[in-house]
């Protein structure tokens, strides 16, 4: 996966705020809301892509008919 990706950077930054020690919700052993939708985001994107093309996905196509 290419790190410009933004399905990438949305897992990356989740990946990352879960392990930030000084995190209330790592200290408690919460989950992260934030890092939760982040998460969430990606899977969507993903779901709305065609494999191996980022620009031609269900979404794409609806917006340019």
């Amino acid at each position: 996966m290419n790190e410009d990706d933004l399905i990438f950077r949305l897992r990356e930054r989740a990946r990352i705020r879960r392990q930030i020690p000084s995190r209330k919700s790592v200290q408690e052993g919460a989950p992260d809301r934030i890092a939760d939708l982040l998460e969430e985001a990606a899977t969507e994107i993903e779901r709305l892509r065609l494999p191996g093309d980022s620009m031609d996905g269900p979404l794409i196509k609806l917006f340019r008919d």
